[in-house]
């Protein structure tokens, strides 16, 4: 599932992440990820600004060697004109240098990989998106992803614990 909560969020790099494909990272192992840029028109990119898009069932597709991103839900921008929206299901070109191009190829025509969209976000002022090479996980492969991060989790807060306990503690 994509998060937009109507407001962008800040990074720390100074970047603005406009939306996040939680069910990416929870469905797949990401093996690779790659930063690229979208060719957008100017009512897409009005209409990013105020998150509102949906990642969830996007994915992308190589063709003709170019990367196309695919089922990427932009709403169109509300107030454009009839004339001057656009469509919001087209598919967008990714934006990535020829040598990523090759080996993204290479690793979908060697393993049985695809490349899901991770993170849309602005970054000085041009919209990126966080691809990353996928290896889809069985049923089994999620339940045991989730108990790692749930006594990864449990761990961090018992150390925390401890730290804010001994803290706290002034015996000399």
């Amino acid at each position: 599932m994509a998060t937009s909560k109507g407001q962008p969020q800040r990074r720390q790099d100074g970047s603005t992440v406009v939306a996040t494909n939680r069910r990416a990272r929870r469905d797949y192992d990401i093996l690779d990820e790659f930063e690229a840029g979208l060719v957008l028109a100017g009512s897409e990119v009005k209409s990013l600004r105020e998150s509102t898009v949906t990642l969830a069932e996007s994915y992308a597709r190589m063709d003709d060697g170019e990367l196309w991103l695919q089922s990427l839900h932009i709403a169109p921008y509300r107030h454009a004109g009839t004339s001057t929206g656009h469509d919001p299901d087209r598919p967008k070109k990714l934006l990535l240098h020829r040598g990523e191009l090759n080996r993204i190829k290479a690793r979908l025509d060697q393993d049985r990989l695809t490349v899901v969209p991770l993170v849309l976000y602005f970054k000085q002022g041009r919209a990126k998106m966080l691809i990353g090479l996928a290896r889809g996980r069985r049923k089994g492969d999620k339940r045991q992803a989730i108990a790692e991060q749930d006594a990864q989790r449990e761990a961090r807060h018992a150390l925390g614990r401890a730290t804010t306990a001994g803290a706290t503690d002034s015996r000399p």
